[in-house]
């Protein structure tokens, strides 16, 4: 049992998860849809991971990765950084600028149980060489499983934040905190968490993040870093759904063109207008025109960053992507 005991300044600050991290997201999947409960509550994604792992590309993406993560418990804390929001290659750069240090400490701590090989001393040992391989078949299996999802996996992020806050102002923050998970159990001030590691914890002063997840896993887990906020992610279940028809509906009611660029905003990434024409294959002045019809009719949010103008859902648009295949 891990407790976590929560001062003034963090209970001021709890608040959900803003977006859903890629690379974060992914390094929890892959090591939870090969355990077959964890993989119930994400039936899509698994079935999504067994089919990839037939394709002889991502086959060996898939081995390099069970070989090298833990089949189970802990992953090392650098593996799901805070940093690297956009994509999956700047969640990648987070995690490869991670001091070498720290690297061999958490990688030799996870492998307590496990046979030594080659491939393990040199991700253990933080070698350049291994940590691109680590990096190719991330991509690669983000591609393959994560990416197809991505919009469910958003929109269904979305609305759990959505149905929570809804509950804090119905319960408050202690009903909020006693009902996020059965592993987890609110005696003010600590929170009581059955997770892979046990010990008592003092607050970091910045707050506490939570993250509902299909993907974390059959217990919750807990990252703590000095001068961040303590992240909490809890197990919560991704429904199944049907087949995806040939045909997009919502192109029957926003147009092809601009139901494929509010599918491309769902997808990890950063959205500028170039690369949301870049990525549907339309001109530069036909992305603008459509991100500013969607953003009028409020599926998107448009800020200005530097010389650049990025796109995102807003959980409106988020939800009109939840329901439609």
């Amino acid at each position: 049992m891990l407790r976590l005991h929560l001062g003034p300044a963090d209970l001021c600050r709890i608040r959900f998860v803003d977006r859903l991290h890629p690379v974060g997201t992914a390094m929890l999947a892959c090591q939870a849809l090969h355990d077959p409960r964890s993989a119930a509550m994400a039936p899509d994604l698994a079935a999504a991971a067994g089919t990839a792992a037939s394709v002889p590309g991502v086959r060996s993406a898939v081995a390099s990765l069970r070989h090298l993560l833990p089949a189970r418990g802990r992953l090392p804390d650098f593996l799901t950084p805070f940093d690297g929001l956009d994509s999956v290659g700047a969640g990648l750069a987070a995690i490869r600028a991670t001091p070498v240090r720290r690297v061999r400490a958490e990688v030799a701590a996870a492998y307590g149980g496990v046979a030594a090989t080659p491939l393990r001393r040199g991700f253990a040992a933080a070698d350049p060489e291994v940590l691109d391989l680590f990096g190719r078949a991330m991509h690669t299996w983000f591609g393959a499983v994560l990416t197809p999802h991505w919009p469910a996996l958003t929109a269904l992020h979305q609305r759990q934040v959505a149905e929570a806050a809804l509950g804090l102002a119905r319960r408050g923050l202690a009903g909020l905190l006693a009902g996020l998970h059965p592993a987890i159990r609110w005696r003010p001030p600590v929170l009581e968490v059955r997770t892979w590691w046990r010990g008592e914890v003092t607050g970091t002063g910045h707050g506490l993040l939570l993250l509902p997840s299909p993907v974390a896993g059959p217990l919750p887990r807990v990252l703590v870093e000095p001068d961040r906020p303590v992240l909490l992610v809890y197990p919560a279940a991704m429904p199944a759904r049907a087949t995806a028809p040939a045909a997009d509906p919502l192109a029957g009611v926003l147009g092809a063109t601009r139901a494929a660029v509010l599918r491309r905003l769902a997808e990890p990434g950063r959205h500028t207008t170039t690369a949301l024409a870049r990525g549907v294959g339309i001109s530069l002045s036909s992305a603008s025109e459509h991100a500013s019809a969607l953003r009028a009719a409020g599926l998107v949010d448009t800020e200005r960053s530097g010389g650049a103008v990025r796109h995102r859902l807003t959980p409106l648009g988020a939800h009109l992507l939840d329901g439609a295949p």
